[in-house]
């Protein structure tokens, strides 16, 4: 794990506790690309596509497959940040992070956008995130591209593209970053 996800760990309380690593650097590293090449497939016109990455799990994943579509179809798409705290329906049990914040340089208006985030659960942080982007114009289109789909979804929520399904219980929580993705418990620290 990062330094960023151990000070996040102990910012909101909890000790992530490691009970096996389920995907080493390299495979999710593999999964990235098999997944730029999944939207490559899907959006033809790449420079039409706005990466957003969901602070803060998403912004490493975003980043990198920005990366992976520049090199696939030679065309860099637009890159973005979005910060959905504000529009969580969960404020009061969740600390807004300090240092998260959306940038975005360009309206979102007539674009495809690629929501990416680190692992999806219930669904409410994408449902937030759907409402942060009407702040920012009208997409043509909506896709999300996920590390890990852990289910347990209280949203009708599916992701476009996953690097891994990996079934977990309620008391599980998955760590995953571009170093690996990691499964175990939050405990009080």
């Amino acid at each position: 794990m990062t330094s960023e996800e151990r000070r996040q760990s102990r910012n909101s309380g909890l000790a992530f506790v490691v009970k096996a690593q389920l995907l080493t650097g390299e495979e999710v590293s593999r999964a990235l690309t098999r997944m730029a090449h999944e939207i490559v497939e899907r959006n033809h016109a790449v420079q039409d596509l706005t990466v957003l990455g969901l602070q803060t799990g998403g912004e490493a994943f975003a980043r990198r497959v920005v990366e992976l579509l520049t090199e696939i179809a030679d065309v860099s798409p637009g890159l973005g940040l979005l910060d959905v705290s504000f529009y969580r329906d969960d404020l009061s049990l969740r600390p807004i992070p300090r240092t998260s914040v959306t940038l975005l340089d360009h309206d979102l208006a007539d674009r495809h956008v690629i929501l990416v985030d680190d692992v999806l659960f219930t669904g409410r942080t994408i449902r937030a995130a759907l409402n942060a982007l009407s702040d920012w114009g009208r997409p043509r289109s909506v896709q999300l591209a996920v590390m890990v789909d852990r289910g347990h979804r209280e949203l009708p929520i599916r992701p476009d593209f996953v690097g891994k399904n990996v079934p977990t219980s309620t008391d599980e929580a998955i760590v995953a970053n571009l170093e690996g993705v990691w499964i175990g418990t939050k405990g009080a620290t």
